[in-house]
């Protein structure tokens, strides 16, 4: 037979294929060098309490991975033998435990290898797992026979009752059964992309977890007066279902009082915010006017107290009318000047004067003892000064007079405090300011002539103001004109 040259080259290129093909199936797929003689591979006996399904040649796998496969099963006296022909490529630790797994529904049984420590010496050919660390899926016989049993037990009346149920339940939520599923689906690859934070997320969990158990008998408290709240909204139910009835109009009621005072309201906030800040300053003395208030209260009814379940026609307060006029007497230190205070005749209205107006007598003296100048610094507690420019201040209060008649600088140049000086105004409601009075001063006099001399350096004489001067004096003779007039 006579063959070409290309017939003979594509023959050539057949057969090199084909050993190709063969030692690829030979050595990559068959293993025959590791079948026939365990090239590259150890064997490592595993103890079995029963075989649980497990055949030749079935997987064996470690971390996941397989590393080699079951090369028999046999009996023993004990138990069941099983040979494993493990990869030399892959390092096992001894220290393991060996399971057996079913990897479907119908069988398929396969070995896999838990390392309990990666320290320590590693699987090597001749080694052993023993029977305490091996385990095998329970019988599947007995598993049957126990749902079995299960199903008996249950009365078919009731069980059909529940399969009826069940599809009622579930009877056409196809799609959404669906869409939980998609979703639950897309939350796992979710919490498996993010697995990092979740897993910090539950280390972290530990102290908010303690809280709550520390906490739990503040929880169940908490609860009890929830469940306590809700029985009375349970008994109150037709309350409630007026209030909730009645409540849009009185909303729209509301609604339309804010409309009607919107104009006004806001300046009354404005008003309030001010009156705030003031109450805020004064904040002791209001709450100490709340604490004098029941007193005066109490007193006032002591007066009326005398009188009650009396005789007598008149029935109000009981009062002692020693009026005590004049005790003590009336301040003018501090005030106007005699020459400068306008007769009670006049109605116009005039500027207020110059200066803060106040008796401006020693702080202890029985004159005026709650007048300003005693009044109590609320910002400066232990301190009592008339104005709060002197209370924010180092300045002290320094009377003018330690008496009870005026005395002393209209100008208070001695103390360095103002004293209140009528302005000058060109109304004509004013009276004209005349020329300034002399300042007031205080002479000695001799009581036996009643001479003195004046401010002017001249000498004067009041007769009636002498040793010999007439002694019946009466308040009807100094409203006679002297005799001779």
């Amino acid at each position: 037979m006579h063959l070409t040259k290309r017939l003979i080259i594509q023959l050539t290129i057949f057969a090199f294929v084909t050993v190709i093909a063969a030692t690829i199936m030979i050595f990559g797929y068959i293993k025959l060098p590791n079948l026939l003689f365990g090239v590259g591979h150890y064997k490592v006996l595993l103890e079995l309490p029963q075989a649980a399904g497990l055949y030749e040649s079935g997987n064996v796998t470690y971390r996941g991975t397989e590393v080699g496969r079951v090369e028999s099963v046999g009996l023993t006296d004990t138990g069941v033998q099983a040979v494993l022909s493990l990869n030399s490529d892959v390092a096992i630790p001894a220290d393991l435990n060996a399971e057996v797994h079913s990897q479907s529904a119908v069988g398929e049984q396969y070995v896999t290898l838990l390392p309990r420590s990666a320290d320590g010496p590693a699987l090597k050919d001749g080694s052993v797992i023993p029977r305490d660390r091996t385990s095998v899926p329970p019988d599947i016989n007995s598993l049957l026979d126990a749902a079995n049993r299960g199903l008996k037990a249950i009365p078919n009346d009731n069980l059909k009752t529940a399969i009826d149920e069940g599809y009622t339940a579930v009877g056409g939520l196809g799609p959404e059964i669906h869409r939980f599923v998609k979703g639950s689906t897309a939350l796992a690859i979710g919490a498996r992309e993010n697995l990092d934070p979740l897993t910090t997320l539950i280390d972290q969990s530990g102290p908010v977890l303690d809280s709550q158990s520390d906490t739990a008998e503040s929880i169940g408290a908490w609860a009890s007066h929830l469940k306590t709240i809700t029985g009375e909204l349970q008994q109150q139910d037709g309350a409630v279902e007026g209030v909730l009835q009645k409540a849009p109009a009185a909303a729209d009621e509301v609604r339309a009082l804010f409309d009607r005072v919107r104009p006004t309201l806001p300046v009354l906030l404005a008003n309030l915010v001010s009156l705030g800040n003031v109450a805020i300053a004064y904040q002791p003395s209001i709450e100490q006017l709340l604490v004098l208030i029941p007193h005066g209260v109490a007193t006032q009814q002591g007066m009326v107290i005398a009188n009650h379940n009396t005789q007598q026609a008149y029935k109000g307060l009981y009062l002692s009318f020693n009026l005590n006029l004049n005790l003590p007497p009336v301040c003018s230190t501090g005030y106007l000047p005699a020459q400068q205070r306008r007769p009670p005749a006049l109605v116009d209205t005039p500027p207020v004067p110059q200066g803060d107006m106040y008796c401006r007598v020693p702080q202890d003296s029985p004159i005026d003892v709650r007048g300003a100048r005693n009044y109590p610094c609320v910002t400066v507690p232990g301190k009592r000064a008339p104005t709060v420019k002197m209370c924010e201040s180092d300045q002290s209060y320094v009377p003018l007079n330690d008496g009870f008649a005026w005395k002393g600088d209209p100008n208070a140049t001695l103390s360095g405090q103002g004293v209140p000086q009528q302005q000058d105004s060109s109304s004509p409601a004013q009276i004209p300011a005349g020329p300034a009075p002399p300042p007031v001063a205080v002479a000695q006099y001799d009581p036996r002539t009643g001479t003195y001399v004046g401010p002017d350096g001249r000498i004067y004489t009041q007769s009636n103001l002498a040793e010999t001067a007439d002694k019946e004096q009466t308040w009807q003779a100094m409203l006679l004109p002297p005799p001779g007039n």
